[in-house]
């Protein structure tokens, strides 16, 4: 293909009905079709990033390869396609603005007065057109944020519109709205998606598809309406039902056209409809998955978007494991000594959730230590990994002080500290360690034979580390460090090899785990901890 194609998904009538997942599933039913693909997220916030952001505000905070902290749906993005997304695949307003005035502080505009039309709808567009220039993709799918309508968003839409009329049939607007039902009149209503590309018009875009949410299906006199209304074609009309998976929705979307509706509205040609075999067959065995194992999240954000990717790097493991993994959030804010066995009761594993600050942490040391000591699968994801330091400091080193610089900074026993060359900065994220490191595995280790290779690359998102001053003491007394960045010489991962599975990882490898290329941590640890669960189960017999 010559020359790159754009897609513009944009939401109507209310947040939160799928953008990331309908952007995403476009991607993935292009690429079947062979196309070099890839996916942006617009966020109209005015925060440079999510870094800073409550999880409360917007989930979690997704790290892409190159430490750019971002939404959630990037997740969704990488998962889906198995693309790397870097920090050009995320933008915010907040950034978009800060480029402007940084240029206007240099002098780029001559003295010009700086608008909001053309200045900023101009950095707005060149950010959208970055990916295709510098990479040359097939098709690159922007998605934005928010819900047309929203003040924030108008100089987004306004971007949107100069640029469909500048590259004409290479650009197209897929709006994705809510069709409600209405149980008491026994109703799906149209009317709030008339309304939603009524506002989409009167800024000058014509959708081209439409993708209807929706609880029930929706039938051919209800999609003809719509498409009579809104001005859009009737295969073009395309509808997003509830799902048991969000899995299925690429599937979903292809038996209704949604790839061939986007090829044609381009003037390319459609071709054969492709099988997708590997991931109808990951499909298949998400279904055949009868049995379940229960999995303990144990964290202090009572959220399931604050976990999302490991809840779904959890979830994929277990169908690889042709298992359904059950999840059971348990707040670490409530965890004590004298509850942590009925909290855990009927868990086949335990992963210990990242988090930063002092709330919940003595929940996470008391949940380590059961789960060490009853030899429970435990899993725990970097500030998780330090909660099982600190917990094995405290109870087999006899360092009852035993603490984090972050939680207490005068504490004697710092088996976690920040590192040296970070000390002396006080810009909030400039302590940060973000992005993809390598790290170096010890042969022999458990580790080791899971990964099956010495040499490694994970995603990072944290200040605080594993002081190695501690690490004869600890490895004398069974909690080995089995994996260091070949560079700074900091641990990244401690394992006990004497119990069924504890680990640690001060890297976050749920960034790295997709749909067609699971990653081998949560895959052994689900393997493991349905392991427990025949065991335990044997031995009530």
């Amino acid at each position: 293909m010559a020359e790159t194609r754009y897609i513009f998904v944009t939401g109507g009538v209310v947040s939160s009905i799928g953008k990331g997942i309908i952007s995403a599933s476009i991607g993935k039913l292009l690429q079947a079709r062979g196309y070099d693909i890839t996916i942006q997220k617009f966020d109209p916030y005015i925060n440079i990033d999510p870094g800073t952001l409550n999880p409360y505000e917007h989930g979690e905070c997704y790290v892409t390869v190159d430490g750019m902290e971002t939404d959630l749906d990037l997740g969704h993005y990488e998962r889906f396609t198995s693309i790397h997304t870097t920090k050009s695949n995320s933008m915010t307003t907040g950034r978009i603005y800060k480029s402007v005035i940084d240029k206007e502080r240099r002098g780029d505009y001559l003295g010009k007065t700086i608008q909001v039309v053309p200045h900023i709808t101009n950095e707005i567009k060149r950010n959208i057109k970055l990916l295709g220039q510098k990479y040359h993709y097939d098709f690159v799918i922007t998605e934005i944020g928010g819900t047309i309508g929203d003040i924030e968003s108008a100089p987004y839409m306004e971007a949107i519109r100069q640029l469909k009329r500048e590259l004409g049939k290479n650009a197209v607007n897929i709006h994705l709205t809510y069709v409600p039902y209405l149980k008491a009149a026994h109703e799906l209503k149209t009317k709030p998606t008339q309304n939603s590309v009524k506002e989409l018009q009167s800024v000058g875009i014509q959708p081209d598809i439409l993708v209807l949410r929706t609880e029930k299906h929706l039938n051919d006199s209800i999609r003809k309406k719509v498409s009579d209304f809104c001005n859009v074609d009737l295969d073009c009309v395309i509808q997003s039902e509830d799902l048991p998976s969000i899995y299925e929705v690429p599937v979903n979307m292809q038996n209704q056209g949604l790839d061939a509706a986007i090829l044609k509205k381009m003037g390319i040609e459609v071709g054969p409809t492709p099988e997708m075999k590997p991931w109808k067959g990951f499909l298949q065995r998400m279904k055949n998955a009868k049995d379940v194992v229960n999995i303990a999240l144990v964290g202090k954000y009572d959220l399931q978007d604050a976990y999302k990717s490991i809840r779904e790097s959890l979830y994929i493991a277990g169908t690889y494991n042709d298992y359904k993994v059950v999840i059971t959030f348990v707040n670490s804010q409530f965890i004590t000594k004298a509850n942590i066995a009925e909290k855990l009761v009927g868990q086949d594993g335990v992963v210990i959730c990242p988090g930063f600050g002092q709330r919940g942490t003595d929940g996470k040391i008391v949940a380590a230590e059961y789960a060490r000591t009853h030899d429970l699968p435990t899993f725990g994801i970097c500030y998780g990994m330090q909660m099982m330091v600190i917990e094995f400091a405290r109870d087999v080193l006899g360092y009852t002080d035993a603490n984090s610089r972050e939680l207490d900074e005068k504490t004697p026993h710092n088996v976690i500290d920040i590192m040296e060359e970070q000390k002396n900065i006080t810009n909030m994220g400039g302590t940060m360690r973000l992005g993809a490191y390598e790290c170096d595995l010890k042969k022999g280790s458990r580790t080791y034979d899971i990964y099956g290779q010495e040499h490694i690359s994970e995603r990072h998102r944290h200040r605080y580390e594993f002081n190695n001053d501690y690490e004869a003491e600890f490895e004398k007394n069974g909690m080995m460090c089995v994996g260091r960045n070949p560079e700074s010489n900091l641990v990244e991962i401690i394992e006990m090899p004497k119990l069924r599975w504890y680990i640690g990882t001060q890297f976050h490898p749920e960034y790295q785990s997709t749909v067609l290329k699971p990653h081998p941590l949560f895959l052994d640890f689900v393997k493991h901890a349905i392991a427990y669960r025949k065991e335990t189960k044997a031995n009530h017999k």
